[in-house]
């Protein structure tokens, strides 16, 4: 994210190089601003039929289905954005995680930290960030996952070859 004006004072941001980074400091009240990605995570939710979770929301895609993503919030941990994340969109809770890779999704400027979410298939809740869900096999996900502006497709690459290796599961 990219500021322009402080957050705490609203005074206009000058550019400043501190060590090696290029950053910006208020002048009135001399807070620093890096120039860092806001943290997402990404979560690919697998159940113990071993099955895909995939999200459909118009809002990215009309066509395409996503695995389950989210900003972090402060005073979270990595672990505890994926479980809240998969609990808010889908209802399903979290029995275990596990990082598996990271992306740079330049267009938004986030860094997508990449899990795979292990759950036990429950019903399905109401989230309005949503439009549906959906159960699939493994082999059914290329041809619904989105790839294009988006890091789903790739973090199901990154997923499958994690499980394949790991887990025995295709």
């Amino acid at each position: 994210m990219v500021f322009k004006y402080c957050a705490e004072c609203g005074h206009k941001l000058d550019e400043i190089r501190l060590g090696d980074d290029d950053c910006k400091i208020c002048p009135s009240c001399k807070r620093i601003y890096g120039n860092n990605p806001l943290p997402v995570v990404e979560v690919l939710v697998v159940n113990e039929l071993n099955e895909i979770l995939l999200l459909k929301q118009d809002y990215i895609s009309k066509d395409k289905w996503t695995v389950v993503s989210g900003y972090m919030v402060n005073g979270e941990t990595i672990e505890e954005a994926v479980a809240r994340e998969v609990k808010e969109e889908t209802g399903q809770t979290v029995t275990k995680c596990q990082y598996v890779s990271s992306y740079y999704f330049e267009p938004k400027q986030l860094i997508m930290i990449g899990f795979i979410a292990y759950v036990n298939k429950s019903d399905f809740a109401d989230s309005d960030e949503v439009d549906d869900l959906k159960w699939y096999k493994v082999h059914e996900v290329e041809s619904v996952i989105a790839r294009e502006n988006n890091c789903s497709g790739m973090h199901f690459d990154m997923c499958k070859k994690y499980l394949q290796e790991n887990d025995g599961r295709e």
